[in-house]
């Protein structure tokens, strides 16, 4: 499971307990209406310190381990990939940066522009106590997704579900203005197929744009899902506490983020031959993938039998995301 870290987790308890719950809870499902709606927004969905504090108890972990999780799956496919400075664009409370400094202690700076002058209050007060310099000495600037400013300039550039949020005619100009002065591009949407359609159209930008595909496609072409038939997107699991349980009237210790996303960058990554892009279906002595590959587009049902011995064994413990060798 991706577990937020016990510095931010810590934090972020301290901060809901400063409001009563059943405000939270109010904004909460609020929120969550929004979300689930996917419409771009005309205004600031935070429009109070609840609103802000409830986003933060009901997103940032599930963010954190999407963001984490993408994040991680580039470095491992970039090895001498070692960014420096980070700029999180539309970064809220700041879940973004606590995931890169997590994956990267290369990172020196970093830096979140967002709009909400809440968001970025209590991302502050949630960052002043951590444990890793970078993520205490963040700089945090008001600011919005504005494709007419000054590009944002770092070695990585995230923008994790904001351009949902975006009027669609903007969403190209933002992809190419994300990219312009960033050494790599990380978007991330809601696993959703109008999710994935966003960041398909996002990815095809980029790679126009000269910029190479890292994750999670194991290839520069074009993709090969037929649009409105089906849709890419992958998961990460995370442990919900005791108060995200209240928060979001959920029984379950646990959750399941879904999320598509592409990362991009100005460097050749070492892709797998392919990707596993539905989970495993694991028979008796065979075990089936879907793979996207390099060579061969869509590869749905690929077996893999107990006679393969190691790839068999292999194939057991893969799981929805990973990469796979074709040879």
């Amino acid at each position: 499971m991706a577990v937020l870290p016990d510095d931010l987790s810590s934090a972020l308890d301290d901060e809901l307990a400063r409001h009563p719950l059943p405000r939270l809870t109010q904004s909460v499902d609020r929120l969550s209406t929004r979300y689930r709606q996917g419409d771009s927004a005309d205004s600031p969905i935070l429009t109070s310190d609840v609103d802000v504090a409830a986003y933060a108890g009901y997103r940032m972990p599930a963010t954190y381990a999407a963001v984490h999780a993408v994040l991680a799956e580039a470095a491992s496919r970039a090895p001498g990939f070692e960014p420096r400075t980070q700029v999180d664009v539309g970064g809220g409370t700041g879940a973004a940066v606590w995931a890169a400094a997590d994956v990267w202690p290369s990172l020196t700076r970093c830096t979140v522009v967002e709009q909400v002058a809440g968001a970025i209050g209590l991302g502050k007060r949630l960052a002043a106590g951590a444990r890793r310099d970078v993520v205490r000495d963040a700089e945090w600037r008001r600011g919005l997704v504005d494709p007419a400013g000054p590009a944002p300039e770092a070695d990585l550039v995230t923008l994790s579900y904001v351009l949902g949020e975006l009027p669609a005619a903007s969403r190209e100009d933002v992809v190419r203005w994300l990219a312009a002065k960033a050494g790599a591009v990380a978007l991330i949407e809601p696993g959703t197929p109008a999710g994935y359609e966003r960041i398909r159209a996002a990815r095809t930008r980029l790679i126009e744009l000269g910029l190479h595909v890292v994750a999670p496609c194991p290839h520069d072409a074009e993709c090969p899902i037929v649009a409105g038939a089906d849709w890419c997107h992958f998961a990460a699991r995370l442990p919900r506490s005791p108060l995200h349980r209240r928060l979001k009237a959920a029984t379950l210790g646990f959750e399941d983020e879904k999320f598509a996303y592409v990362v991009a960058g100005r460097f050749p990554p070492q892709r797998p031959d392919a990707r596993i892009v539905r989970h495993p279906k694991k028979h008796k002595g065979w075990v089936a993938l879907d793979l996207c590959t390099a060579t061969d587009g869509l590869k749905g049902g690929v077996a893999v039998s107990k006679k393969q011995g190691p790839r068999y064994r292999a194939a057991r413990d893969a799981e929805w995301g990973d990469g796979w060798s074709t040879n």
